[in-house]
């Protein structure tokens, strides 16, 4: 406790001292000293919160003193409870005065009504005062501002005869917090021309409004100001101007201003601490973190989110627990940023934590939260819960819904996602690419082509995410066609030069078998990023022009843009169809030696492939069974189909029943058995094979194809009669034979009906 405390506490004591031995306060002045003592102590009091309970026991001791009537002590009571928040032993104070309290006394009960929230108590006693000062009607100004009545607090002020550099901070500080900062402006220029001279708190807050409006040459001009009046080294004007610097993309000088700091606070040092997390120097920014004198909850929350949107989920969940360890609450922000990152980590466990933490706090009702856990569930695989948290929420937003719809899709219930937006009864551009995209990445291409049209007849404009979408959808069915209609869209929008959806073309173009449009646009891509590059080199690779793919690859090397594990992948697909052994292998091992880049299964599979297609089988078998990691089915396949063409029946035996081992369902390792047997002639052997597929109710896959004709896809099976008109597909191929060899087949399988 301060000195301070401890002499009046002394002197009230020796006061309290004589009443207990029975020597009675008659002169006036004792009875004053006593009172002014006891007014002191309240004072005390009232502006330190700790010693709260301690003024609810002096005003106890003055009332049975008799001593409350004093109109000091009384002012000071009045002020004690207006100060500590209880605004009915405030009221009754008010009553139990005997005397008119002072204008100070007045003010200080008005401010505690207006800062509640009550206006119409405020208003009454507004109303009711016999005198009013500048602080008054500055009171019923800042009163109506905070709660979002602009209209009210312009009559107070226009009104107030007492205008003052504190008056017009208040009444700019409103127009800030309610988002009008042109107003702000245009009264912090009435404000210079009546000749007032602005303080530390007014610049802070012209600076605000200036971020606001977007107002930065006439925040330049401001600055002027700033340094011809000397505020330039106040704390909270560097503050508000290392974020006008900031916004106006000024990082240099925003540092500048920093380091010339000779103060600086908490908010100092977040703002500089958001610098080097928005330019993604995220290690930068972890260090001035760590080494902040003091944090508070808007730097915790600066420093998860960003981890959470750099990818670095894992170290947004830790900050966050160090967070809750150090004492500070999250805000609605923080929560949803670490919701999304326990989302991004899949962790089910730590998201409920999360959730459940949520509703303790009271911000289960926010939208971003409520969105934010549903994305969470359903990225967990646990849509189910995330329709729970849909379902109860009474007032949902269209975030939500979309939220809800792209969860269903992501775990592959389509048809719920499908029944949830047609119940919507309002979509943004959200709602119809997560539908699209729902689509798209689970198989549906043509639904996906289908929706997107009806999206362009609902008027809503596509955006990138939109058309990269619906190019994947033309790209699975290699409808060259839609895509190229799709690319004049496009081009109409102007967005083609985006790297994103240029890479999205080349790659439609690519799949489409148009390799000349997929080079075309490539060169002219003024951007070009490595998945831009991954997607040209995929695309030769695996349209038979190897070689040019892997001259490709070199010159993406000289351009210094680093491949990727998909890259290695095409140019290892290259060099294996062209018989390139030496240099597959060179490629395979510089990845991890060069790159740092872990080969894959799939990076296996070619290389094995490679050597197989060479010849080199029992380079591949040993390969394969030297691998650091488990070999995929497909691997075996590989080296399986390359004995069937060698005849190699010893590895062929032994690999197929690794491929056995690993699908049991699946008929290639048989049918690829049984092949070796027959091209050396073991006709037993094959028989058996077969034997044993149909023991097990195997049987070889169908052939499939599809052919777009207008808008519409058409699909065929081999010998399949699932097509809406079979007779006429196999009379028309029948017809096309005939023409072709001079000789009429019977095509038409047995099982076919005019049904």
């Amino acid at each position: 406790m301060p000195a301070c405390h401890h002499l009046l506490l002394s002197s009230l004591g020796t006061f309290k001292r004589r009443l207990a031995a029975g020597t009675p306060l008659k002169s006036p002045k004792s009875f004053k000293s006593y009172a002014e003592t006891c007014a002191a102590v309240l004072r005390q009091c009232a502006a330190d919160t700790d010693l709260a309970a301690l003024g609810l026991a002096l005003h106890a001791h003055a009332l049975r003193a008799g001593i409350s009537a004093d109109r000091s002590v009384s002012a000071k009571i009045v002020a004690l409870y207006a100060l500590s928040r209880r605004p009915s032993d405030r009221d009754l104070a008010l009553a139990d005065s005997r005397r008119p309290l002072d204008l100070f006394s007045r003010n200080l009960a008005l401010a505690d009504r207006a800062r509640s929230g009550d206006l119409a108590a405020a208003r009454r006693a507004f109303d009711g005062m016999p005198e009013r000062d500048v602080v008054t009607w500055t009171l019923m100004v800042d009163g109506h501002m905070k709660r979002g009545d602009v209209s009210e607090a312009v009559g107070y002020f226009e009104s107030c005869p007492y205008k003052s550099v504190i008056s017009f901070t208040a009444f700019m500080s409103g127009f800030v917090l309610n988002g009008c900062y042109l107003d702000a402006l245009v009264h912090f220029r009435r404000m210079l021309a009546s000749g007032l001279m602005p303080n530390e708190v007014t610049f802070t807050c012209v600076l605000k409004a200036c971020v606001g409006a977007g107002e930065f040459e006439l925040g330049k001009g401001v600055v002027g100001l700033i340094v011809k009046t000397n505020f330039d080294r106040h704390v909270s004007v560097q503050n508000s101007l290392i974020t006008l610097y900031l916004r106006m993309g000024d990082v240099d000088l925003a540092m500048t201003v920093f380091g010339e700091m000779e103060e600086k606070d908490v908010v100092s040092w977040t703002a500089i601490l958001d610098v080097y997390a928005k330019m993604g120097d995220l290690k930068e920014a972890r260090q001035i973190f760590d080494v902040m004198p003091e944090r508070n909850d808007v730097s915790w929350s600066t420093m998860i989110a960003r981890y959470a949107q750099s990818g670095e989920a894992k170290e947004a969940v830790n900050l966050f627990c160090l967070m809750l360890h150090d004492g500070h609450k999250p805000n609605v922000s923080c929560l949803a940023s670490v919701i999304s990152a326990s989302a991004d980590c899949e962790s089910l466990h730590f998201g409920s934590g999360i959730h459940c933490y949520t509703v303790k706090v009271g911000h289960e009702d926010d939208v971003f939260i409520t969105s934010s856990l549903i994305d969470m569930y359903c990225k967990c695989k646990s849509p189910a819960d995330g329709r729970r948290v849909f379902d109860w929420k009474l007032e949902k937003n269209t975030v939500c819904w979309n939220s809800m719809v792209a969860g269903y899709c992501c775990n592959g219930q389509v048809a719920k996602a499908e029944e949830l937006f047609n119940a919507m009864t309002e979509r943004n551009s959200v709602s119809w690419n997560a539908m699209i995209s729902g689509y798209a990445d689970n198989g549906y291409f043509v639904k996906a082509l289908n929706m997107f049209d009806k999206m362009l007849v609902s008027k809503q404009m596509p955006g990138l995410m939109t058309f990269s979408s619906a190019l994947l959808a033309c790209a699975s069915i290699c409808s060259l066609h839609k895509g190229k209609n799709l690319h004049g869209k496009i081009v109409k929008l102007g967005i083609q030069d985006e790297v994103f959806m240029g890479t999205a073309l080349v790659d439609m173009y690519a799949k489409s078998g148009d390799i000349a449009s997929a080079k075309r646009v490539f060169s002219g891509m003024p951007v070009k990023n490595e998945v831009s590059w991954s997607a040209i080199i995929q695309g030769l690779a695996y349209n038979g022009f190897a070689e040019e793919s892997i001259t490709l690859f070199e010159d993406m090397k000289r351009e210094a843009i680093a491949p990727t594990d998909a890259t290695f992948l095409s140019v290892l697909f290259a060099c294996s169809h062209r018989g390139m052994v030496d240099r597959g292998l060179q490629y395979f091992d510089s990845m991890e030696k060069v790159y740092g880049i872990s080969p894959k299964a799939e990076h296996y599979t070619c290389i094995i492939d490679l050597l197989a297609r060479a010849g080199h089988l029992r380079e591949a078998e040993e390969l394969i069974s030297s691998m650091s990691i488990d070999p995929k089915a497909n691997a075996w396949a590989a080296l399986l189909s390359a004995c069937s063409t060698s005849r190699d029946e010893d590895i062929g035996q032994r690999v197929a029943k690794r491929m056995w081992e690993l699908e049991k369902e699946n008929s290639a390792g048989y049918v690829l058995l049984s092949n070796i047997y027959a091209s050396c002639g073991r006709w037993e052997d094959v028989a058996k094979v077969r034997t044993q597929m149909r023991r097990l109710g195997m049987k070889k896959d169908g052939g499939c194809s599809s052919i777009q004709i207008k808008d519409g896809v058409h699909t065929f099976f081999s010998w399949g009669v699932k097509h809406s008109k079979p007779m006429e597909v196999y009379e028309m191929l029948d017809l096309v034979m005939s023409e072709m060899t001079g000789y009429k087949s019977q095509y038409i399988p047995a099982s076919t009906s005019l049904k």
